[in-house]
């Protein structure tokens, strides 16, 4: 019995269970922490706070202490069965006193379980509220009248017995029905269902993409690892040649002018020796002597006055030492270093060059300003009045490129204006050239990047993709790849960017196409 009486005291008065973290309020009530909140939660905006159970006010929302003693009285209380879940638990009829029988029903008010055939019978003598089988019916009465919990309420989040309705703590309040407010409950319930299982659909939805994603990306991440591992090799393998020409080069160099040197060392020798014989001579006073001496090579006195000059060699050897200079040694460097890559690149990859695109001037919107050169574009409240032709696009600022790209791969590089609309992108001759379908990505013969408020999407068909860039979008590249069906758009910055790719099966050639409107502006650069 004390044991019973104890486990009375442990019980929270809101859901009727065991304390489970219990907190304590200043008035010195307790209760679950979740319980609590719930109940905290339901009272606000109502200008004040009210504990379930002696109705102490307050303005702002009570801090909940830990009760660090009633929690390790808790933790150690042995648990009841009837606590926690009666799965296994077979409850028989209350009536079937000969041979026992399950239980399919359990009346509160009577507080007796009933199998099929008596519940009939109860039913018709009585209207009581009947609930699932069990054994223990102390978590469905009231704590305090000990009576049945068949109302709910709505202020207090808290299950309650008429007499707490009617005299009780909860005098006044919203109250419903167990069943009405059991109703409310589970459509909200459906509705917070609905919204995790589209949720749900939707991370299963993109969890598939991103894993064909992932699965083309694995594939193709072997071929490109491939690649990249070929270009590096060949890059070292050139850049080593080209470290060890220009070392020796420099070295050979070196080594030339020391054997020029040495060799000019040998000359001088040679001539001041036959200085000092020519001196001797000069200062002999037998002439038998000085005319039968051969050794001075006195035949050559008679060129006496001809002076030694410097040969070719000489000459480009100095030449050599003046340019043997670090910057244009590494500026060398950097030239062959670049012509290394790019010859591997163009002879491997095809790698297409930046292409010319002069524009088509005779295609061009009235309120569209084309520059002399035919590269840059932009919005002029001014109208052109350019003349009628069926080329022109008389109901929008737009133009196309003049030459057309039936096959192949090309770049296109643009810089863009900050601010107004613009649009980039590629579409066919084909393209309509009046009324509200004629701007690129409003047809499906025209794919574009729009820059509009401050907002960029990819725009086909009138069906846009949103886009995030990191940074502000100035210059932009095109690729597009005929064959393969593909047009991507970059973001030129460091490093460069992927914003988007349309793949499409392409049936006429394409233009490259440009919209600017509210003093937007487009460069093209070559």
């Amino acid at each position: 019995m004390a044991s019973a009486a104890l486990r009375d005291e442990l019980k929270c008065s809101i859901c009727l269970n065991i304390y489970r973290d219990p907190v304590s309020l200043r008035c010195g009530h307790n209760f679950c922490w979740g319980c609590i909140e719930r109940v905290l939660d339901t009272q606000e905006g109502s200008g004040e706070y009210t504990c379930p159970d002696c109705r102490k006010r307050s303005k702002e929302r009570p801090v909940l202490q830990k009760n660090r003693t009633l929690c390790n009285i808790v933790e150690t209380f042995p648990p009841n069965p009837s606590d926690d879940s009666e799965e296994g638990v077979k409850i028989f009829c209350l009536y079937c006193v000969d041979s026992p029988v399950q239980a399919v029903k359990t009346c509160l008010q009577c507080e007796t379980s009933l199998c099929g055939t008596h519940l009939q019978a109860h039913n018709k003598a009585s209207n009581h509220v009947l609930a699932e089988p069990t054994a223990s019916l102390e978590n469905r009465k009231c704590s305090i009248h000990k009576e049945p919990l068949q109302y709910y309420c709505c202020e207090d989040a808290a299950c309650t017995c008429v007499s707490c309705c009617l005299v009780g703590d909860h005098r006044g309040h919203n109250i419903e029905l167990i069943d009405e407010a059991v109703k409310k409950k589970k459509e909200k319930l459906e509705i917070v269902l609905q919204e995790h299982t589209v949720k749900r659909n939707q991370i299963e939805n993109r969890s598939k993409k991103l894993k064909k994603c992932q699965e083309k990306v694995q594939k193709k991440s072997v071929t490109v690892q491939e690649k990249i591992n070929n270009l590096f090799t060949y890059i070292i393998q050139q850049v080593r040649n080209l470290q060890n020409e220009i070392i020796n080069s420099v070295n050979s160099q070196e080594l030339d002018i020391s054997n020029i040197i040495q060799h000019l060392e040998t000359q001088n020798k040679e001539l001041s020796r036959k200085i000092r014989d020519i001196e001797k001579l000069c200062n002999t006073t037998d002439p038998l002597s000085v005319l039968q001496d051969k050794e001075s090579d006195g035949g050559d006195l008679c060129h006496s006055g001809k002076e030694y000059k410097p040969d070719r060699i000489f000459h480009r050897l100095l030449s050599v030492a003046a340019d043997l200079d670090d910057v244009i040694i590494i500026k060398n460097v950097q030239q062959r270093l670049f012509n290394i890559v790019n010859e591997y690149i163009k002879r491997e990859y095809h790698v297409p060059e930046n292409a010319l695109i002069p524009l088509n001037e005779d295609s061009a919107g009235n309120n569209l300003a084309v520059s002399e050169c035919r590269r840059t574009i932009y919005w002029t409240e001014i109208n052109q009045n350019r003349s009628e032709n069926p080329e022109s696009f008389n109901s929008c600022p737009q133009v196309i490129s003049k030459c057309s790209y039936p096959s192949g791969r090309h770049i296109w590089k643009v810089e863009t204006s900050g601010s107004g609309q613009w649009r980039v992108g590629a579409a066919y001759a084909s393209i309509g050239r009046r009324g509200d379908t004629s701007p690129i990505g409003s047809n499906n013969k025209s794919w574009c990047l729009m820059r509009n408020k401050d907002r960029l999407t990819a725009v086909h068909d009138k069906k846009k993709t949103w886009l995030h860039p990191t940074s502000p979008l100035q210059m932009i590249l095109l690729y597009l790849d005929y064959e393969a069906g593909r047009l991507s758009f970059y973001q030129l910055c460091d490093p460069i960017r992927h914003l988007h790719t349309f793949t499409a099966s392409f049936t006429e050639p394409l233009h490259a196409a440009f919209y600017v409107s509210n003093d937007a502006w487009i460069k093209i650069i070559d």
